[in-house]
């Protein structure tokens, strides 16, 4: 979530899906999320928290989202940075060269090659998408997630396959 929005609790929610108008359809069930993006557990019974969506409209390059819990103002900007999540069993299989988002960490980074480059260690979004943080023997790069940068995105054998100009290291050059 990037911030409530009104009084009567609307969330703010950037999309980090290829299909918002399903996650977030009137009566989809999300489950809350933390900070860091994992499911979040009442801390007396150890339960997930499903909610339920009531609305959502387009905004801003996100939607505004209405949920059953968040009834106000206040109890909105408590959910400020957090994470909404959808069982993995409810989502549509990725198309073959996309992948979600969650497995990218620890994917292998080939070059044009095929040699090995590096891995990923994090990914980041970004107002323009994706920033992968690659670890390599040359230093940390900060690679865009997008048809720029990527080839190719093997799930199966989990490795990306890009192409990184020199200009992207600190320095350029080898």
């Amino acid at each position: 979530m990037r911030r409530a929005h009104g009084v009567r609790g609307e969330l703010v929610v950037e999309l980090l899906t290829d299909a918002p108008d399903v996650m977030f359809a009137s009566g989809a069930r999300v489950f809350q999320g933390t900070a860091s993006g994992e499911v979040w557990r009442d801390p007396a019974s150890g339960e997930m928290r499903a909610l339920k969506v009531l609305a959502s409209r387009p905004f801003k390059g996100g939607l505004l989202v209405t949920l059953d819990a968040v009834t106000d103002r206040t109890e909105a900007e408590r959910w400020n940075g957090r994470h909404l999540l959808v069982p993995r069993g409810e989502l549509t299989e990725p198309e073959d060269g996309e992948v979600f988002l969650h497995e990218l960490g620890g994917m292998r980074v080939l070059d044009e090659s095929g040699a090995q480059f590096g891995e990923v260690r994090a990914w980041y979004p970004v107002p323009h998408g994706v920033l992968l943080d690659v670890h390599t023997a040359r230093g940390d790069v900060a690679l865009p997630f997008n048809e720029q940068f990527v080839r190719h995105v093997n799930r199966a054998d989990r490795s990306i396959t890009v192409s990184i100009p020199d200009e992207l290291f600190f320095g350029g050059g080898a």
